[in-house]
């Protein structure tokens, strides 16, 4: 009653939690500052020397709460540098990806029952990117499967021949994409959004498609209808770029949003099995690489990891056999060079710039004079810390010694 007679309260409101934490957070700051990998268990020991009664679980997630520990700059760069790829720099607009089905492809590409096109196309000019908006530049990719490592492959193709990506992915519910349980981003493409730089978003059934959108589908379609049987992967690309050429001319302008520039491709690793011609050569992706005499009419695995500028050839049970260098996607060439002899491929780290400051993780760091300056005014503090008596007879300042606790062998905890 005294508490909402003299104003100190509100009848109705309930008075937060004293938060214990916050007269130790300077000292925190201060000390992580000087050494981001200080391990939790250090510092709270430090902190309860000083008069921090709280758990060591309340303490981690206060670190947590109030973003006390910096990222450490130097293992943040080491890091970009070795990945080859950017921080992510905030970029307009969006890449709008579609997905159309091509069933039965010739057999002479080598993709057996199944294939796909992957559409992917920037807004043009007119109203804000989104739901109805008009279509800009665009590119195609050709995939196997909306498998993980065949989706990324047709992804990144797509993206080097539009000249860089936006700051946001939009998709369909596609499976390898979009959880259809979770609802959400799927943890394997994440990492696949997160090596860009970019933020994935999925396209509602109920949102409306363009006019120019629909036309471009159903040109796509249609040239897939008229495709011949027997039309090779280079011819069926060049009838595709006309039939693009045509579309951009009946649109008009292709202004499009500024793009980022490409890290280096995410190191998805692709697998396709393929069976050996009678003139000892093996498709893929629109190119032949011949294999020994020996070799004629044997099914083999071709692999490929995105970041590498080779193709290994495998039988199929894993043992590597050939390794090739890879031709450009679609270029209609035959591939002769190869090393037969089984290596075993070695990834070396990237080297660091030799003026790129190392970082002391391992190196003990005591406390800064100002990290000093603010313990002892924690100390005098808590030494004149009054008592509050039960029995309301009066305060006298008796000192704070903390009880000592339980916490964990190791580990940082924040």
């Amino acid at each position: 009653m005294r508490s909402y007679l003299r104003g100190e309260r509100t009848p109705g409101i309930r008075i937060p939690p004293r938060d214990g934490f916050l007269q130790f957070l300077p000292y925190c700051r201060h000390r992580l500052a000087e050494d981001p990998h200080l391990a939790a268990t250090v510092l709270f020991d430090e902190v309860v020397e000083l008069g921090y009664g709280g758990g060591y679980s309340t303490f981690t997630g206060a670190l947590r709460k109030h973003q006390a520990r910096p990222r450490c700059r130097q293992c943040h760069d080491l890091a970009v540098a070795a990945s080859g790829r950017s921080d992510p720099v905030p970029a307009e607009g969006t890449v709008e990806f579609d997905w159309l089905r091509l069933p039965d492809p010739p057999p002479s590409w080598g993709y057996g029952h199944r294939a796909g096109l992957l559409v992917g196309s920037l807004p043009g000019p007119g109203p804000a990117a989104g739901a109805g908006c008009r279509i800009g530049r665009w590119a195609v990719a050709l995939a196997e499967d909306q498998e993980l490592p065949h989706l990324v492959e047709a992804v990144d193709t797509v993206l080097r021949r539009l000249g860089g990506t936006a700051g946001c992915w939009r998709f369909g519910r596609t499976p390898t994409v979009w959880g259809p349980r979770t609802d959400r981003v799927t943890p394997e493409f994440r990492q696949v959004a997160e090596h860009y730089g970019v933020r994935v978003e999925c396209r509602l059934p109920t949102d409306q498609r363009s006019s120019t959108r629909r036309t471009l589908d159903e040109a796509v379609r249609s040239w897939w209808r008229g495709l011949p049987d027997d039309t090779s992967l280079r011819n069926a690309w060049d009838d595709l770029d006309r039939c693009a050429a045509r579309l951009d001319a009946r649109w008009g302008s292709t202004d499009t949003p500024a793009l980022r520039k490409l890290p280096t491709p995410y190191p998805a690793r692709v697998r396709v099995r393929r069976t050996v011609t009678a003139q000892g050569l093996v498709p893929f992706r629109g190119n032949f690489y011949a294999l020994p005499e020996h070799l004629v009419d044997a099914p083999v695995e071709v692999r490929r990891r995105l970041d590498q500028s080779h193709l290994s050839v495998a039988t199929p049970a894993g043992a590597v056999i050939a390794r090739c260098p890879l031709a450009p996607a679609e270029a209609g060439l035959t591939v002769v060079e190869h090393s037969s002899a089984i290596t075993v491929l070695e990834r070396h780290p990237a080297p660091v710039p030799p003026d790129a400051p190392l970082c002391r993780r391992n190196t003990p760091r005591p406390p800064s004079p100002r990290a000093l300056a603010e313990a002892d005014a924690l100390r005098a503090r808590f030494a004149l810390q009054p008592t509050h008596r039960p029995d309301g007879e009066g305060d006298a300042p008796t000192p704070r010694v903390p009880a000592p606790r339980a916490r964990p062998a190791g580990g940082t905890g924040s």
